[in-house]
């Protein structure tokens, strides 16, 4: 299954920038929307502030030899 970027579909004409220091309620609207709506939105902010780059969308696997001493 190949995942698509999420930047391509977001709809920029719903989007607004605002100051930290606005008195506005967003834990509201964020607990009135979906879960996939939430975890959309977390990706999109990991999209932006990360990049986007379909080579590393799986996990890395890390292989780790652990030695213990013999009993």
């Amino acid at each position: 299954m190949e995942t698509q970027p999420i930047l391509s579909n977001f709809d920029k004409t719903a989007f607004s920038v605002v100051s930290l220091n606005d008195a506005q309620d967003e834990k509201e609207y964020w607990l009135l929307q979906t879960e996939e709506k939430r975890l959309q939105a977390i990706e999109f902010m990991r999209q932006v502030m990360y990049g986007y780059d379909p080579s590393t969308t799986r996990l890395q696997r890390v292989l780790t030899v652990a030695k213990f001493p013999p009993c």
